[in-house]
């Protein structure tokens, strides 16, 4: 560290310390103490154990999984048989990985695609460390209840009893009922306001082994790269092409790919996981059927990539749904690369509308970057690698607390905030939150208008860079404290 950098942090350090002057919560001296974690090495990792979630269809299995994950994440509507396949998602409580695993529901007698899923539910069982068994306490033990204890105890593995919709404290004597299936007491809780979800998490984790033993080690490999865009845009193709094979499905009709496929390619000797989604034809709530299932699982693709290409027709004028794609990318905070498509049949007069459409529809992502190509032919196919590499990095990239503040104090000198009902906003201090993306938090006396904030967005991608990455700046307005006379 130079001369300059150890200043930069000591002039840090002082400011950081006249915080104490100010009014703080817990969350602003974690957010002061906190030290952000290097990136996962390339190469194997334990696997964290297995949580299998079982039950009878419509018990609220989806509904409890989105609780603990924090987040929408699997497929919920008041109707049997949303969930088909077992789903796996990645989770944490306490500070330690579990991997939860949703599953269809489990009837007596079940034929066709509901006898499938059933199977599903039962390899979920086989393939876990534990198991979560979900009963609804509104209606009681059924037969089918009844029938997937006995499933259950054959697997041999450790069970515990949920009686869901336990919505309040009047409620619970109705799990009272669920002692009769002979699997102990039973943990009341609601999925869907989350009573009692943290109760029954303690006593799962405490069930759990410290890692998997049926799991595989996990291989934590290649960048990967989520293909997202509107129908027939190129994506398959491209898939096809950057891995040498017909690996997907290509057809001129629009809306080819359902489910998400990745597939591991090298392009310009380096090697990425390549994702190629279902094409998003329309809003989400205004798709119905296999477009909505699809959407949601481009979605999740998304959320599971680490850097989005947007695939855009150059034949085609951008259109609304192309922006909000694009939009989508940056909701999900990944890093952003925008890939101009059958560049190979552009004519003169298309490219200087498709200039002018770039320029005033993509101006508010004018620092991603921009490949041309052509799937088809693979035409320019490995000027992605610098582009992914350039994003990727951006979206790791992490400041210096000590620099950052001497940029802060840089910006507030020569552009001050302007002066409102008469008083003028002071930063205090700043500070990177999070990598990937770059999320910085400032300290101020009061609040920061939009204008300024991006104000400061823009001259940190002056001075850092930043280029293909999205980058968050959250204001904290804390009052000086009041002293004792």
């Amino acid at each position: 560290m130079s001369d300059s950098d150890n200043l930069e942090e000591a002039k840090a350090g002082l400011l950081k310390d006249e915080l104490v002057d100010y009014e703080l919560d817990q969350e602003d001296i974690g957010l002061l103490d906190l030290e952000l974690a290097d990136s996962p090495e390339e190469g194997f990792h334990t696997a964290p154990p297995v949580l299998a979630i079982v039950g009878r269809p419509n018990v609220g299995k989806s509904a409890l999984v989105n609780r603990i994950l924090g987040r929408r994440e699997a497929v919920v509507e008041d109707k049997p048989g949303v969930t088909r396949d077992r789903v796996s998602y990645k989770a944490e409580w306490n500070g330690k990985p579990i991997t939860l695993v949703d599953t269809g529901g489990w009837e007596i007698d079940a034929k066709g695609i509901d006898l499938a899923v059933a199977a599903q539910a039962e390899v979920a069982v086989e393939l876990s460390d534990g198991v979560l068994f979900i009963v609804d306490a509104m209606v009681g033990p059924t037969a089918s209840d009844e029938r997937v204890v006995q499933m259950l105890r054959a697997s041999g593995k450790p069970v515990i009893l949920v009686a869901n919709k336990i919505d309040d404290l009047h409620l619970e004597p109705e799990a009272a009922s669920l002692w009769s299936l002979g699997l102990g007491e039973p943990f009341p809780v609601s999925a869907l306001h989350g009573r009692g979800v943290a109760d029954l998490l303690d006593a799962a984790l405490k069930m759990l082994p410290e890692k998997s033993e049926v799991a595989e080690a996990e291989y934590s490999g290649p960048r990967r790269v989520a293909l997202i865009g509107r129908p027939n845009v190129g994506k398959s193709s491209l898939l096809n092409k950057a891995t040498g094979t017909n690996r997907a499905v290509v057809n001129e009709l629009a809306g080819t790919t359902r489910d998400p496929i990745d597939e591991q390619v090298e392009i310009a000797g380096k090697t990425w996981r390549f994702v190629d989604t279902a094409g998003i034809r329309k809003k989400l709530h205004k798709a119905q059927g296999a477009d909505f299932y699809a959407a949601l699982r481009t979605a999740a693709a998304l959320e599971r990539s680490e850097v989005a290409v947007v695939l855009f027709d150059v034949t085609q004028p951008i259109s609304e749904a192309d922006v909000r794609i694009v939009q989508l990318g940056l909701e999900s905070g990944r890093a952003l690369v925008l890939a101009f498509n059958k560049w190979d049949s552009l004519d003169d007069e298309r490219r200087m509308y498709l200039e002018k459409e770039i320029e005033s529809d993509l101006a508010h992502v004018d620092w991603a970057p921009r490949v041309n190509l052509s799937a088809l032919t693979g035409r320019h196919l490995e000027k992605l690698v610098p582009a992914l590499e350039v994003a990727l990095e951006s979206w790791d990239k992490r400041v210096p607390t000590g620099k950052f503040n001497a940029f802060l104090q840089e910006i507030q000198a020569s552009n001050p905030h302007p002066i409102r009902g008469g008083k003028q906003p002071r930063i205090l201090f700043g500070t990177q939150a999070a990598a990937r993306p770059p999320k910085f938090v400032v300290f101020s006396t009061g609040f920061l208008e939009a204008g300024y904030r991006r104000f400061i967005i823009r001259k940190l991608r002056e001075t850092y860079g930043f280029e293909g990455s999205p980058v968050e700046l959250g204001v904290r307005v804390r009052e000086r404290r009041k002293r004792l006379r």
